[in-house]
């Protein structure tokens, strides 16, 4: 019954996937460009970069608002004179008359009423408002406007290299998963197919037992086998599974489809060399620290820009009036000057903090720079191992056919026993997976080595290249 079961699942398996959609590596790469979430976040990232780039732009230009206000103050503001009428009145009174009594009737008979009125003359009232608007133009920041647009320039150009560091790590991560699927299809399929044969040696088992013809310890021995074949199987079909949920993730689509692009090795590659000068040239991560090592040297221009004056030219007027006094000007225009003198070291300190982080960047763009070089090394290295890998790996293959013909031939015969031809059969299985295993190492090694070296996108081209051996499960 249970091999019933594992026979059914895997003939379900197998029929599935002869019923997807057949999907190329170059609709898989397309597709993952144009519908992974990650691609679609850069793009918005790259957007908001251009956007703060065209804001530095601004600050080159005059600020033009305008603004309007109302206010109910607790009084009017006004001149009080009234204390200064009876000074004023005595004094008239008793100067006047002494110098000629007519005039001095005459000017008293005049100041008369003048005294009788409220000498209180209101400036403001106490309910003003007003609209209007103002310019105001920076002359000379220090060095700041400029800073501020190198730096937005420069971390759009980040944004960019963030965005192709992205694109090389999905490039990579779809070889892992596109060829991972396949390697896991044929892993399921040489599981099925060595089941299939130890079942069949289980039956011919049974059957020489009941002749007499084998001990009960080989029948014991083959059916161990194929327990532990239905283990494999299981376990393979499992991890078809999971890796088919993790490719549907990156190409960002829920259908699943079925790769049909075989799995390569390269005869020959470049040397070591043109991958470590393409990494200095086109390495993502490079180019990202070079950056940071230029918004390091603005960041000490900003800071030093802070012991210089700042000269803004400004204006202003009102364009309605609602009871604002005359004595207050309609219009202004001027210029301002701040010149920090002292403020408690804080500009020395920020000055050299920011120097500082300049020398740290330049120290870790070293490192970085010996990081990759050593990655592409061994990622190179790992390449030529399994290059040699799969010439060992065919020749044991052909050895382990040519076996299990002989130990099959042999037990026909009666000159050999169930459990050996059982064994050739499951070595010949292995080796054929190892060898599959083989070339998916191979072609995940070259996607992580073209994106160490910035150059992700030739990765089809390679898949092209003339030297180009195709590995497939069927040879």
């Amino acid at each position: 019954m249970v091999f019933l079961v594992c026979g059914v699942i895997a003939a379900m398996q197998l029929s599935a996937q002869e019923q997807l959609h057949s999907l190329t590596f170059d609709d898989a790469l397309q597709m993952t460009m144009e519908n992974n979430p990650a691609m679609k976040a850069t793009e918005y990232e790259e957007k908001a970069a251009r956007r703060e780039r065209q804001a530095a732009i601004g600050l080159r230009m005059p600020t033009i608002s305008v603004n309007g206000a109302y206010s109910y103050l607790g009084d009017d503001i006004a001149l009080d004179l009234n204390d200064l009428k009876a000074p004023i009145q005595n004094g008239a009174s008793q100067l006047l008359p002494a110098l000629d009594p007519a005039i001095g009737q005459a000017v008293m008979g005049l100041l008369t009423p003048l005294m009788g009125q409220n000498w209180e003359y209101v400036l403001q009232k106490r309910s003003v408002g007003f609209v209007g608007g103002s310019v105001s133009m920076p002359i000379f920041m220090g060095g700041k406007i400029n800073v501020a647009n190198k730096a937005a320039k420069i971390n759009e150009a980040n944004v960019k290299q963030q965005s192709a560091q992205t694109r090389n790590a999905l490039v990579s991560e779809l070889v892992e998963r596109y060829f991972g699927y396949a390697l896991a299809s044929h892993v399921v399929e040489v599981r099925q197919q060595a089941l299939d044969g130890v079942k069949q040696h289980l039956s011919d088992a049974r059957a020489l037992e009941r002749n007499g013809m084998i001990a009960s310890s080989e029948r014991l021995y083959v059916e161990f086998k194929v327990s532990e074949a239905e283990r494999d199987l299981q376990n393979a079909i499992l991890q078809l599974e999971t890796i088919k949920s993790a490719l549907c993730n990156t190409l960002g689509l829920q259908t699943e489809s079925r790769p049909i692009t075989a799995m390569f090795i390269l005869e020959q590659i470049e040397g070591l060399d043109y991958y470590q000068q393409m990494a200095g040239d086109y390495n993502p991560l490079l180019n990202q620290v070079g950056l940071q090592k230029q918004l390091a040297k603005q960041n000490v221009r900003l800071q030093r820009a802070d012991f210089y004056p700042q000269i803004v030219a400004m204006g202003g007027g009102t364009f309605y009036n609602y009871q604002v006094s005359k004595l207050i000007p309609r219009w202004a225009v001027g210029v301002g000057v701040n010149f920090k003198i002292f403020n408690g070291l804080n500009r020395e300190y920020k000055y050299s903090a920011a120097k500082q982080t300049a020398r740290r960047v330049e120290t870790l763009e070293v490192k970085a720079s010996n990081d990759v070089s050593v990655l592409i090394e061994s990622l190179y290295t790992q390449m030529d191992n399994y290059r040699n890998q799969m010439n060992s790996i065919e020749a044991s293959m052909s050895f382990a056919k040519e076996y299990l013909k002989a130990k099959n031939a042999a037990f026909l015969e009666g000159m050999s026993s169930s459990s050996d031809l059982v064994d050739a059969e499951l070595n010949l299985a292995r080796v054929r997976i190892e060898r599959m295993q083989v070339a998916y190492n191979y072609d995940v090694a070259l996607a992580r080595l073209l994106e160490a070296a910035g150059i992700s996108d030739e990765f089809q081209s390679y898949m092209r290249r003339d030297n180009a051996r195709q590995i497939t499960f069927d040879e």
